[in-house]
């Protein structure tokens, strides 16, 4: 059985990166462990999975039905319940990791783990499959190298939020939720992202993120594959990103 490592916040996870890609692994019999800075329970991002606060914005803001159920299913899943620690897990225990993103504050303690950027980079070493979504590639954008002094994506193509996108979240809700969109209101996912990358070319934006993605209409999701790194821009890009993983996944050698 192939087994995967995801890890999370203790609050703040965007809900429909963790749980669909939860749901669609698990579907396709692959192991997840579940890992949190100091091995207690998650929380997903309140105000993305009830809509509270987003105003006349909810519907176009907040997760999805889809995500709503399999987050009831994932509450109630073993590895899910019961994470271990950042610094409980190694590499070599696991054929991929997977990193959700989130905007809230408290999801700074997952972006600035030097633990978990030093185990990125031992993934990346190791030549196995990394999936990174929103605000997840800035965890592997400063997951840097010792060897060479960079980040393990300078030489790779990748996507994430668009800066577009995050300034209209900001923009569309400033008024009462202040920079609850912006998790470092001095610099954009977009903008840290590319400070890392060998090229500004490497960095691709996509179709305009308008419509979200699923298993009927995947055409509208954007995913970006280089070698055994995989990236997406926003919770409408995560079935195709799911189902890519997936795949990147079960065709990885032992």
């Amino acid at each position: 059985m192939k087994s995967i490592l995801i890890p999370l916040p203790t609050y703040g996870f965007d809900p429909t990166e963790a749980v669909i890609p939860w749901q669609i692994l698990s579907d396709n019999g692959i192991k997840i462990t579940f890992i949190t800075p100091d091995g207690k329970l998650a929380e997903a991002d309140k105000i993305m999975l009830t809509g509270k606060d987003l105003g006349v914005f909810k519907s176009l803001l907040m997760a999805r039905n889809d995500t709503a159920d399999a987050h009831s299913k994932m509450r109630k899943d073993e590895f899910f319940c019961n994470p271990l620690s950042y610094n409980d897990v190694n590499e070599k225990d696991f054929d991929g990791i997977l990193l959700p993103g989130g905007h809230d504050k408290g999801v700074t303690e997952y972006l600035e783990s030097k633990t978990l950027q030093n185990l990125i980079v031992d993934f990346f070493k190791a030549n196995k499959t990394v999936g990174a979504i929103c605000h997840g590639v800035v965890l592997i954008a400063r997951s840097t190298d010792s060897s060479t002094k960079k980040s393990v994506i300078y030489n790779y193509k990748t996507t994430s939020l668009l800066k577009t996108q995050e300034l209209l979240g900001y923009q569309l809700t400033r008024l009462w939720l202040k920079d609850y969109y912006l998790t470092y209101p001095e610099i954009t996912v977009e903008d840290e992202v590319k400070s890392v990358l060998s090229d500004d070319s490497n960095f691709l934006k996509g179709t305009l993120p308008v419509l979200r993605d699923g298993f009927n209409n995947l055409k509208r999701g954007f995913i970006v594959k280089d070698r055994n790194y995989l990236s997406a821009r926003w919770p409408g890009d995560v079935y195709n990103f799911s189902l890519e993983f997936v795949d990147m996944i079960k065709k990885q050698k032992d």
